[in-house]
This record gives C-alpha cells, structure tokens and sequence, in this order.
C-alpha cells in the first residue's frame, strides 16, 4: 500500500492519498490481521480523516542528535520492545516557526525507523495518546533517502491499541509532543 504511494505521491499527492484512504479501509475491513475486532469490523464503515492538507508534507533532512541517546521499552504480549532515538527532523508547518520531532530505531521486532507524535489534537479529534507518522516494519513510510525523511502528516494514523483492547502500542514520548494542531491524517475511531 506505502510503495504505491511513494511513486505517486509526488505527482499527484491528493489522489495517492485518496487511494491510500480506501486500501486503507479495505484492509481494516477484510484482511485478517485487521487491527478491528470481529463485531467491530461487522459495522465498520471507514475510518475518518481531516481533509487533506498539501502543506503539510515535508521532505527534510535527518539531522544527527547532539544530545544523549535515549532509549525506550514497552512491554508488548510478544516481549519487549526497545527503540532508541537516532536522529531528527525538522520542519516549519505554517503559522509557526521551525520544529522538531525525533526519530527511533526499532530493536529486535524486524527493526527499523518509527516515528510516534502527539499535538494539540490529541484527545479530541484525534487518539489521546498520539499517533504515528512513520513505521518501516509496517511499511509505513513515504520514502527516505540515506539523510532524508518525507513527513506527510496527511498519513498520520493511530495505533492499533485505538481499535481492540487486544493490542498494546508504544505511545508518543514528551519529546515528541508537538506545541501546535495537526490538522491531517487520521481521526480519532469511534
């Protein structure tokens, strides 16, 4: 689903979006590893989104930390799962100055880039305890290059743990609390 839109997002960023959206809610409704349980996914309908938001999207550097390390667990049924800051990014969405978010490496699990936030939305239109905008063992990612990291809040989305009480999701950490609204991406489920 990520790989298509990585090529046609660039060209054509409202409707890769539009495409993503109804794969998306395809895959919650049909595929069996949906992150809905069984009676929920009998009245699923799709899930709700802000409108799209073209600035919103970002390609940016990925800046090297120059501060300490830090690394985070979170106990999940399958084991523990570690994730250690390796660098950031930072953008300027309108209206405000430049801002950073910080990005961890997966341990273990498959590895790879994980990107957790939380913003003034947060527990009102969108999931209390954040959401996430980039996962590489999910797929979920827009496309990176060897420095480089695309940020399109527009796929932001809630953990699985927002659906069924089944699963158990690492939450945005402080550092990562973003002191504006990001009006794109996903909704909080209702």
């Amino acid at each position: 689903m990520y790989a298509s839109v990585r090529g046609a997002s660039e060209a054509n960023p409202r409707e890769a979006w539009e495409r993503f959206r109804e794969t998306r809610d395809k895959l919650f409704a049909t595929h069996p590893q949906s992150p809905l349980g069984d009676q929920t996914r009998r009245a699923f309908s799709g899930l709700r989104y802000f409108p799209f938001n073209p600035a919103l999207r970002f390609t940016v550097p990925l800046l090297d930390t120059n501060y300490r390390l830090t690394t985070r667990s979170s106990d999940l049924p399958e084991g523990r799962l570690t994730y250690q800051a390796f660098a950031q990014a930072e953008f300027t969405p309108p209206k405000s100055g430049p801002l950073r978010l910080t990005l961890y490496w997966l341990e273990g699990y498959g590895g790879g880039i994980f990107l957790p936030f939380k913003d003034m939305t947060n527990g009102r239109e969108t999931y209390g305890g954040g959401r996430y905008l980039y996962d590489t063992i999910k797929g979920a990612d827009l496309g990176a290059g060897p420095r480089s990291v695309v940020l399109d809040f527009n796929y932001a989305y809630n953990p699985s743990c927002v659906y069924d009480a089944r699963w158990v999701c690492p939450l945005a950490p402080a550092e990562n609390t973003l002191p504006l609204r990001i009006e794109a991406g996903e909704l909080r489920f209702e």
